[in-house]
This record gives structure tokens, sequence and C-alpha cells, in this order.
């Protein structure tokens, strides 16, 4: 079978989205795909989620953060970032989704929008409601341990 002229050739759109949720949660590209499509289907109905045909191409996650990009056909990126921000929870962990920019091609998604790597995080003991606990610190934020839950909190909560 021949390949397709390029001008008739399916145009993708590559959305580079970061991930963030609680530091024990397990998330995978599979489940995340299946999240993705769900949220699509319902937000934008069969036709329109077929036609836009969502795709999660590379998948980075560790330590409650990761990375993704997600594939969308050209002309079908509004409806992709609107599904995307249906995404509240993958399989029983919920989970932040932000779209940080859109690109024509793999390799400048990556460039301009993923830094490859994943935010630092570190293991501490703090003092949380006159106790002391353990957290997982990332940058300015930190997720307190209460008895197998997370809390989200700040620097200054901790203070």
């Amino acid at each position: 079978m021949k390949h397709l002229p390029k001008h008739l050739r399916p145009r993708w759109r590559y959305l580079a989205v970061g991930l963030e949720t609680w530091p024990d949660a397990d998330l995978s590209r599979s489940d995340f795909q299946r999240s993705v499509w769900f949220a699509a289907q319902n937000l934008l109905g069969d036709p329109v989620s077929a036609d836009a045909d969502l795709r999660v191409l590379s998948f980075d996650f560790a330590d409650g953060t990761g990375e993704t990009i997600v594939r969308a056909r050209r002309g079908h990126v509004e409806e992709a970032r609107a599904a995307l921000a249906c995404v509240d929870s993958v399989r029983d962990d919920d989970v932040g989704v932000h779209v940080r920019g859109v690109s024509g091609t793999v390799r400048a998604a990556e460039e301009k929008y993923l830094n490859g790597a994943l935010e630092n995080s570190a293991e501490e003991t703090v003092v949380f409601r006159n106790e002391s606990r353990r957290a997982i610190a990332r940058d300015s934020r930190v997720d307190v341990d209460c008895d197998g839950s997370f809390v989200g909190a700040t620097r200054s909560d901790l203070e």
C-alpha cells in the first residue's frame, strides 16, 4: 500500500502537559491515556473525540510530579485543552493537569516546555499540628503525611 501524499496526511499539534498529584500516587501512561480518552468522550462526544484523536506519546512521572506530551489533530487544540482540563483523577488518585504549551513538533514541545528533569523532592521531618511528621518537600510546597494520607501545605504553614 502506498503512502499518502504530504498534502493529504493528517497534521498534528503536540501539547506539553504537566502533572501533579500526591507523592504516594502511582500513575502509568496507559492509565493516564484512558482518563484522557474518557474525559474527551464525555465532554466532546464520540464523533469529535474520535476526530481529535488524542494520544499520550511520552510519559514521565515520579514522586508526585510528571510531564507528558499529548498529540491532537490540528484544528482540535482547543477541544484537547478542554478535555485535559476535565481530567481530575487517574484511577483513584487525584491529579492536577496543566497544559504548558502547544507546538507543531514533538522536539519543539520538549525543548520549549518540558525541562526533562522533574522537580527536586526530598523527604523531611516537619512539625505539623504540634506533632513531628514525615513530609515530602517540592520547592515551596510540602505534602505532610497525616495518618496515611497527605495534607498539602506551604513552608509558611509549618512555621
